[in-house]
């Protein structure tokens, strides 16, 4: 079976070398010196001092509007995953979906400022598949209306823009460091801050609001352990590789895919890409679910990512429409993307793929 991503697993003796010192120290979580040392690593490597490795990419969401003091509404992408939602109203906030670009997929600045009132208190955003939000009309936005906002960027782990991570941009941002991320450490996240006030209470919400045996504000449980922390190191050693990797296979589908009547998002800024994803989008929803079929079939996985468009989901008590997510949503999959991918799959899952569209095309 081909499934839609593999999760990196560096070489079982690396990792056991790592966690050796687990018993010698018994030292399991709480800030060891496993985590320590990544946590340094994760900071020179993104280029910021402001960093917290925590154990998952939603709770950071929630941290970030906590510590915001963000209570109203959050004006927010329709076109992400599930999480970024469900942070907003899980801290009691009401989401205002403005529409995404046709090109990327990212929230459109332009349609974000019709959304403002007197009541919007953040604006959270997503790196669509690692491609950059316009970062810097976000940030005179932010400006013009003393509105603060976060970026979610789960996908942008290794992408660089202007010189630097993508993930210093903003006010705050947040990664996923999820097992079936680029980089991971099985399940995990961080949180970049700009601001040295915010930074320390959010080093105080990781670890339940206290330091030592003084107690200075209410806090969750956002740490992390030497396990995860050590798998980590592991693949940051091997992070260029499986960077590389992704590269190849994401070029060799570029090559054998009949683009006819398909298409990629593309961002139009210059970065340094990390090959998160390969999304495509077909002509229709039909035509989807034709290649989905089909590619089942011999035992292909994809995913339907993302679908649905959040302005729809179904626990929403008021939302408003957004056409271009709403109908991106239902067009677009993910086809397999891993290091694992060897190039004769990715030959055979694209004939599969240009076969239906052929099929489709002839049909019409």
């Amino acid at each position: 079976m081909i499934h839609v991503t593999k999760s990196y697993l560096p070489s079982l003796d690396r990792y056991i070398d790592k966690i050796k010192t687990i018993w010698e120290n018994h030292w399991l979580t709480n800030h060891g010196p496993i985590l320590d040392k990544l946590e340094r690593q994760l900071k020179h490597y993104l280029g910021t001092e402001k960093l917290l490795y925590t154990n998952n990419g939603t709770i950071v969401l929630q941290m970030a509007l906590k510590a915001l003091d963000i209570q109203g509404e959050v004006i927010t992408t329709p076109f992400s995953y599930v999480a970024t939602t469900n942070a907003i109203l899980w801290e009691g906030c009401t989401p205002v979906f403005a529409d995404i670009r046709e090109d990327d997929f990212n929230i459109d600045v332009n349609k974000i400022e019709a959304c403002i009132t007197p009541n919007t208190k953040a604006i959270l955003a997503t790196h669509v598949f690692g491609n950059p939000c316009d970062v810097k009309a976000l940030e005179a936005l932010s400006l013009r209306y003393k509105i603060p906002v976060i970026y979610d960027g789960a996908h942008a782990f290794g992408v660089q823009y202007e010189g630097k991570s993508l993930l210093t941009y903003g006010d705050m941002s947040t990664c996923s460091f999820h097992a079936t991320k680029v980089f991971h450490t099985i399940e995990g996240g961080c949180i970049i801050a700009k601001d040295d006030e915010v930074y320390k209470k959010l080093h105080l919400y990781r670890q339940f609001g206290h330091h030592g045996d003084d107690y200075y504000q209410v806090g969750v449980n956002a740490k992390s352990s030497e396990f995860h922390a050590a798998m980590g190191l592991c693949v940051m050693e091997d992070l260029e590789e499986i960077i590389a990797a992704r590269k190849l296979a994401s070029d060799t589908y570029n090559e054998y895919l009949d683009f006819s009547t398909i298409r990629k998002p593309h961002s139009s800024f210059e970065i340094q890409y990390n090959y998160a994803y390969y999304p495509i989008v077909f002509s229709s929803e039909e035509v989807l679910l034709a290649v989905k079929d089909a590619l089942a079939a011999e035992q292909i996985f994809v995913r339907r990512y993302f679908y649905p468009s959040l302005n729809t989901l179904p626990f929403l008590k008021e939302s408003s429409s957004c056409p271009i997510s709403e109908e991106i949503s239902k067009k677009i999959i993910c086809l397999p993307l891993s290091t694992y991918l060897t190039r004769e799959e990715i030959q055979m899952i694209c004939q599969i793929v240009n076969a239906v569209l052929q099929s489709h095309t002839s049909a019409q």
